[in-house]
């Protein structure tokens, strides 16, 4: 074989010298003339740019998927494969030759440079590399070597994230480019993606994403390596080996050249890098790339043109031969050399290829390209079927091709669906392309290239929705512009900039949406901002003029306006009046902020001068004096609920004027607490609990806001929750007495039904209902009503309060009551009216006041199971059936003596477990541990003595007062026989000094209605 390079020319050099725009120039200054380029995404590139030049109908594009011939076409674009062995055309150029060394394709390039020759000039395009090479096959050849126009330096190694803009990054496996992109989209808006696997028109799609600048990163294959001009200002590596279709290996410094070559366009220079998990490049191949020097190219792939149709043996022999020229080796067995070696073996194959021509359609349908890159053998399967229809029928059957494509013809599923699609409805326009091979190519040319562009398109609107975030990559484009951004915001607070949503505006804070990360999410949040300052202007003059009907204040802590958090509340010293935090971005600033925060102070002190205005009223008091003074201060620090038993002493020693100014502000004397019955209220209880716990930081401490709904809902005890933070039950208005914590106004009529029972006295007039001997009482139908609870629970809260059982056996309590019934007269005169005189100074009695308004329940209590005298009064009794009735508990007021027997009492004859057992120390829950008979165990923790609830622990009557536990100012003490039912007798004490009556007290006015009755 004798080679010539007379007529031939060869443009070589790195990337970026402008070899195919020089080709192009001097095709079209030809009659006629042809280019073959590598890839069909860059004959599509270069056949527009000659139409742009020559018009249309003077240019065809010839590829093995798709044809495009004008009748009187002069010039043709075509894929290296498609150019023909010969032609009469005046130019030919072949560009990108240096792949004559790539073993998959580097036959072909070879051939054509070898053998096609234009009639005029023939012009190749490539590599430096290929200058030896070239001298040596094609003696005479013309060798032009341009320089580089523009400098490519070695930027190092960066983070993918911290790459420059205008960046494409290089990977060799779907996965990867896959994985990086989506990265890119969360750290810098998206970037487009550029496969081989891609169709042509998804590629161009993606590559227009990147041209037009709506995404600044390209993730991409070496496919970007061969000639697509792209305005690429980095290129950095994230790997630097790929599978080449044999094996995996490191690629070259002339792949590496090629590919970083990329970055810099025209004049512009352009820098290369490494990303990821790949080691920075040494020294040597820094030099290397940046002076494009690298290693000749000293062989080219191979494979005979004249093959031996005779039989499938003679086919296969000729494509065994080996070169007689130095410079070129044998190429390995290509795609359509394994199909045939696959083909041979079959037997129904060997007999029907008997005869030249068959042998010759056999060796043209192994060409079919394996563009969905299956197993060799399924891959023969498919041209064996094509192949039996082109001997048999002559042409395809079309039948078979229309299931085919049927079954590629649809667009959903995601990117590798859709990607799988392409690659076989690729197939079958290759087929609907090859002459001869079907009745009506143009028709199924029409269909499969419909299909494929329908199917390229839901691609690209996969990948762009997957690896784009459209709306950073707009705005960061009118960023790049100065273009001022438009805002709008909706009714419900959604920011739109530029149509896009970008976030949500809550009162005077920006909340972006997820997914925007990195430094470009935070340029596009600061021009949200700036495009916001004016609303954030105008929502704080709305709010300074706003009313306090569009503020609240909620359970959390935050100042809500319409509906928006604009403030925070913080505890202070004093717990009243909270400090205000304004919840806003840094671009509310100035007189406007300020406007902002006086506005919301002056709310959140009127909520509260409102919503606990006896409270606030009662801290402001000027009218109060000495003890009266002190004891409201207590009460405000104490958000409006005090334990008598602590004040006791400055209770007592309060006179008539200091209680009636107290009074005057809502304040209630009771028998175990002074309290203001107006914030036992939900809506009071709620903001006191907040108070507290803005505070004391108690916000997030179990059961806080969990007791307001139960107060909302009017009950008037609950079980108790350990979890629970204790002060949250006196907070909502509950006292916790143990296993039930009971509404603080409840347990004040608890003790007025107490009182008289406790201040009756037998034969004195008509025992009322639960009184028992005038010291002792059992719990009533009444009692349980009030409280909501049943006999054991009314236990537990007795306790609680101080009150200690006695335990009688049903028959003695029975007798000791049918002997005491009183006479008709006696219930006549108990059915008067009498008025209650008792003054609270002394006595822990409870101030005859109107009863807050409270609801409560109408539920019908249960009765008692240990009272079994149902007949006189006694709630809870036992059934007449009972096996055994239960003993009956006799409460009494516990005392300091209450461990010490009556006279005249067996030891043993105490019956009750809970009896003897101490009362609740401090907080009023009793602890069921038995006292013994050391005093120091009647000691409270604060060193007195256990008394009852309320004070000294003594309820008395008219003119009397009962045992205070001092031995030398008692009277006789009764002794007690189990065996008689006798009424015990009671020495009255001298009565006490009379005390001036406050005319505004209400007991003056029961006396003086009392005077009027009996008048």
């Amino acid at each position: 074989m004798i080679l010539s390079g007379r007529g031939v020319s060869a443009v070589l050099g790195p990337t970026n010298t402008g070899k195919t725009h020089f080709a192009i120039e001097r095709m079209v200054a030809h009659g006629s003339g042809m280019i073959g380029l590598p890839l069909r995404l860059l004959a599509r590139e270069v056949y527009t740019r000659v139409v742009e030049r020559v018009g249309v109908k003077n240019v065809a594009l010839v590829t093995g998927e798709e044809k495009i011939s004008p009748p009187n076409a002069r010039f043709s674009v075509c894929t290296v494969e498609a150019l023909p062995r010969e032609t009469k055309a005046a130019f030919v150029a072949i560009d990108e030759i240096q792949l004559a060394g790539d073993l998959e394709r580097g036959h072909i390039f070879t051939d054509r440079l070898l053998h096609l020759r234009g009639r005029e000039e023939t012009l190749l395009l490539g590599s430096a590399t290929m200058k030896s090479i070239l001298l040596q096959l094609l003696p005479g050849i013309t060798i032009v070597e341009r320089p580089r126009l523009s400098q490519l330096f070695y930027a190092g190694q960066k983070k993918i994230t911290r790459l420059p803009q205008r960046t494409a990054i290089v990977a060799f496996s779907a996965d990867e480019v896959y994985a990086i992109a989506e990265l890119i989209r969360r750290q810098r808006g998206g970037a487009a993606v550029v496969l081989g696997a891609l169709s042509p028109r998804t590629r161009n799609a993606q590559v227009g994403l990147y041209q037009e600048g709506d995404v600044e990163y390209l993730v991409a294959t070496d496919a970007i390596g061969m000639g697509l001009n792209l305005d690429v200002d980095h290129v950095a590596f994230a790997q630097d080996r790929k599978f080449d279709g044999y094996q995996f290996r490191n690629l070259n410094s002339g792949e590496l050249g090629q590919i970083a070559g990329r970055a810099g366009r025209h004049i512009k220079d352009g820098t290369f890098g490494v990303t990821g998990r790949v080691n920075p490049f040494d020294d040597e191949l820094v030099e290397r790339l940046e002076t494009h020097v690298f290693d000749p190219v000293k062989v080219l792939q191979w494979r005979t043109a004249q093959f031996d149709y005779s039989s499938i043996a003679g086919l296969q022999r000729s494509l065994d031969a080996v070169p007689r020229i130095e410079g070129l080796t044998r190429a390995l067995p290509a795609t359509d050399q394994q199909a045939l070696e696959f083909l041979s073996r079959y037997p129904e194959i060997a007999d029907i290829a008997d005869r030249p021509e068959r042998v010759e359609k056999l060796w043209e349908a192994c060409a079919l390209p394996d563009y969905r890159r299956i197993t060799p053998a399924q891959h023969a399967d498919l041209i064996q079927s094509l192949y039996f229809d082109l001997v048999r029928r002559g042409t395809v059957n079309e039948d078979f091709l229309a299931d085919q494509v049927r079954r590629a013809d649809r667009t959903d599923g995601e990117i590798d669906t859709l990607s799988a699609r392409i690659a076989q409805i690729r197939t079958w326009t290759y087929v609907s392309n090859r002459p001869g091979w079907l009745a009506d190519p143009t028709h199924w040319q029409e269909k499969t290239r419909e299909i494929e562009d329908r199917l390229s398109d839901a691609l690209h609107e996969r990948l762009t929705k997957r690896f784009v975030d459209r709306r950073t990559s707009v705005l960061m484009k009118r960023l790049r512009e100065n273009a001022m951004l438009e805002a709008e915001i909706s009714v419900n607070g959604d920011v739109f900039v530029e149509g896009h949503a970008m976030g949500q505006l809550s009162g005077f804070r920006f909340t972006p949406i997820s997914g925007m990360e990195g430094p470009d999410a935070k340029a596009v949040e600061a021009a949200a901002h700036r495009a916001l300052a004016l609303e954030f202007e105008a929502r704080a003059a709305r709010l300074h003029a706003s009313g306090n009907g569009d503020l609240a204040i909620g359970s959390d802590g935050l100042v809500r306006w319409v509906g928006d958090p604009v403030a925070r509340l913080v505890g202070t010293d004093h717990i009243l009046h909270p400090r205000v935090i304004v919840l806003a971005d840094e671009q509310l600033t100035g007189a406007a902020r300020d406007h902002v925060a006086a506005r919301i102070e002056r709310f959140v002190n009127h909520h509260i001068s409102t919503v606990l205005k006896p409270l606030d009223d009662l801290s402001r008091a000027e009218d109060l004096q000495g003890l009266a003074k002190g004891l409201a201060f207590q009460l405000v620090e104490n958000l409006g609920v005090l334990f008598r038993r602590d004040v006791a002493d400055d209770v007592k020693s309060l006179d008539q004027d200091g209680r009636a100014s107290m009074r005057r502000y809502g304040v209630r004397f009771g028998a175990y607490h002074i309290f203001m019955p107006a914030l036992l209220k939900p809506a009071p209880a709620e903001l006191i609990t907040l108070l507290w716990a803005l505070k004391h930081d108690g916000l997030d401490k179990p059961g806080y806001g969990d007791l307001i709904p139960v107060l909302a809902a009017g009950r008037t005890s609950v079980v108790t929750d350990a979890s629970y933070e204790r002060m949250f039950y006196k907070l909502a208005g509950f006292r916790f007495l143990g296993k039930r914590a009971v509404r603080i106004d409840i347990l004040e009529r608890l003790a007025d039904l107490i009182r008289p029972l406790l201040q009756w006295k037998p034969g004195s007039n008509a025992r009322p209902d639960g009184a028992y001997d005038g010291r002792r009482f059992v719990t009533t139908t009444a009692m349980l009503s009030i409280l909501g609870a049943t006999p054991d629970d009314m236990e537990e809260i007795l306790k609680g309060l101080g009150y200690r059982a006695d335990s009688v056996s049903a028959e003695e309590a029975a007798a000791f009551l049918a002997a005491h019934k009183p006479s008709a007269s006696e219930t006549a005169e108990a059915a008067k009216p009498e008025a209650d005189t008792v003054d609270d100074a002394d006595q822990p009695a409870v101030d005859a006041e109107p009863e807050p308004a409270v609801s409560e329940p109408a539920a019908e209590a249960a009765a008692p199971e240990n009272v079994t005298v149902a007949e006189e009064g006694v709630a809870g009794a036992e059934p007449a059936d009972a096996a055994e009735p239960k003993p009956v508990l006799l409460w009494r007021p516990g005392g300091r003596n209450d461990n010490q027997r009556p006279a005249g009492r067996p030891a043993g004859d105490r019956r009750g477990a809970n009896h003897g057992q101490r009362a609740a120390a401090g907080d009023g829950q009793a602890t069921g541990e038995p006292r013994g008979d050391n005093r120091r165990d009647n000691r409270r923790p604060d060193g007195r003595r256990d008394q009852p609830e309320g004070g000294r622990g003594k309820f008395a009557g008219k003119g009397e007062r009962q045992d205070r536990g001092d031995r030398k100012d008692r009277g006789p003490r009764p002794e007690r026989d189990a065996n008689k039912s006798q009424p015990a007798r009671f020495e009255a004490k001298p009565p006490r000094k009379e005390k001036p009556v406050d005319p505004d007290s209400p007991f003056a006015k029961l006396a003086a209605l009392k005077e009027q009755m009996k008048k």
